[in-house]
């Protein structure tokens, strides 16, 4: 027996997260019992549906790798009628992005049907790497620098410590490239992060999550990540 949210998780469906959500919104029956709360253990056999639709955990897991190209939004879908990560990709799985990345800010993004491998990528405690490029009004000193290391406060609680580095001042025009890799993700972290600082940022590009980079990768493509590469992420996950 497991947990209904990490059995609809593990069929593809969405990730932990959003059955979570669908569980408390109602959405989501057992054998025909409507099911509101968390904790309730099913088995594989058992019989549960999302809004009416039933769902199996028999789904082949696909694993997408994108350079996100700006202006894209990172959803499933969106009510303005903006082109999504989704749309990017030809496939007949019903795949999500894990995480997210801004509308105007670019680089590596994952797009799965695997719900559990999500939660884990996901999730702060499990101090997933990621790298960040950002371009920046101004020029950023080395004590500002200590100070995104160190964490700073955004939305009331400090980040974790981070690495940063200066890879460009650019005097003509009045901006600084820089280097700063986290271990979480937070809503608009890299940005709040150096607005808590006193910079804004011009641009910014996720260039890796843990080991996987964009090498060859140009914006707006994606390739399908090997087994190799899926073992090595769920390696992670176990270690």
């Amino acid at each position: 027996m497991e947990r209904l949210q990490k059995v609809i998780a593990l069929s593809g469906y969405c990730s932990r997260r959003k059955a979570e959500e669908l569980i408390v919104q109602g959405k989501v029956k057992v054998n025909g019992e409507l099911i509101t709360h968390m904790g309730h253990k099913v088995s594989f056999n058992d019989n549960i549906e999302i809004e009416g639709n039933p769902i199996t955990n028999r789904e082949d897991k696909v694993y997408f790798l994108l350079n996100k190209p700006r202006g894209v939004v990172t959803t499933s879908s969106d009510d303005k009628g903006r082109k999504t990560v989704v749309d990017l990709i030809k496939t007949d799985k019903r795949i999500y992005p894990v995480g997210r990345l801004d509308y105007d800010t670019t680089g590596l993004l994952i797009l799965t049907n695997d719900g559990e491998l999500t939660n884990y990528l996901t999730h702060p405690k499990n101090d997933i790497e990621k790298v960040y490029v950002a371009k920046v009004k101004g020029f950023v000193t080395k004590n500002d620098l200590k100070k995104l290391c160190n964490g700073v406060v955004i939305d009331g609680k400090r980040t974790s410590k981070a690495k940063a580095k200066i890879l460009k001042i650019d005097k003509k025009n009045n901006s600084t490239i820089v280097e700063l890799i986290i271990h979480e993700g937070r809503n608009h972290q890299v940005k709040k992060m150096f607005e808590a600082i006193g910079y804004m940022v011009l641009k910014l590009k996720r260039e890796s999550i843990s080991f996987l980079t964009l090498d060859g990768i140009k914006s707006g493509e994606y390739r399908e990540l090997s087994i190799k590469e899926v073992k090595k992420l769920y390696g992670e996950k176990n270690e």
